[in-house]
C-alpha cells in the first residue's frame, strides 16, 4: 500500500472558546489547513513545532517518540488543538515536531473521528457504519 494522505484543519481550542464567547471575532482565528500523512502504525497527531507557534499553542512537556526507523528523539506535547478531517472534529493534544516535518495523523485522531483507511483507493473516509458520525463507546460503571 502507498502513502495515504488526507488535508486536516486546526484551531487552537482556547481561540475557538473566546470566538463562542465573542470576545474574539471569527475571522481573528488562526486557522491551519495542512496536507497530512496518515498511518495506522503511528499513535497520535503529529505537527511541525511552527505550526503549533502560529496557532500559540501552549507547550506541556517533552516525551521520548520512537520514529519509523526505529531512533528515539525528544518532541514537546502540545495541549489543546481541535482538527477537524472531512467534517469531522475532535480536541486533542498533539507532538510538535521539528519544522519541515510531514504533518502524521495516527491511531487516536483516526478512531476519534471513526475513519477507516480505504488500502484499494489510499484514501480515509468516515467509517461506513456510522456514515452520519462518529459513535462513542461508554461502559457503565457499576
Amino acid at each position: 500500500m502507498g502513502a495515504v494522505m488526507t488535508q486536516i484543519t486546526l484551531w487552537n481550542v482556547a481561540d475557538l472558546e473566546l470566538c463562542r464567547r465573542g470576545m474574539l471575532k471569527k475571522e481573528e482565528v488562526p486557522v491551519e489547513r495542512l496536507e497530512a500523512l496518515v498511518d495506522t502504525g503511528a499513535t497520535t497527531l503529529v505537527i511541525p513545532v511552527d505550526v503549533c507557534r502560529r496557532l500559540g499553542l501552549p507547550p506541556l512537556r517533552t516525551t521520548q517518540v520512537e520514529l519509523a526507523d526505529g531512533s528515539l528523539c525528544e518532541m514537546t506535547w502540545v495541549r489543546g488543538v481541535w482538527i477537524e478531517i472531512l467534517g469531522r472534529g475532535m480536541t486533542c493534544d498533539v507532538l510538535a515536531a521539528p519544522e519541515g516535518t510531514m504533518p502524521l495523523v495516527g491511531q487516536i485522531p483516526l478512531e476519534g473521528l471513526d475513519l477507516v483507511v480505504d488500502p484499494r483507493s489510499r484514501e480515509i473516509r468516515p467509517n461506513p457504519a456510522h456514515p452520519d458520525g462518529p459513535l462513542y463507546y461508554a461502559r457503565r460503571a457499576a
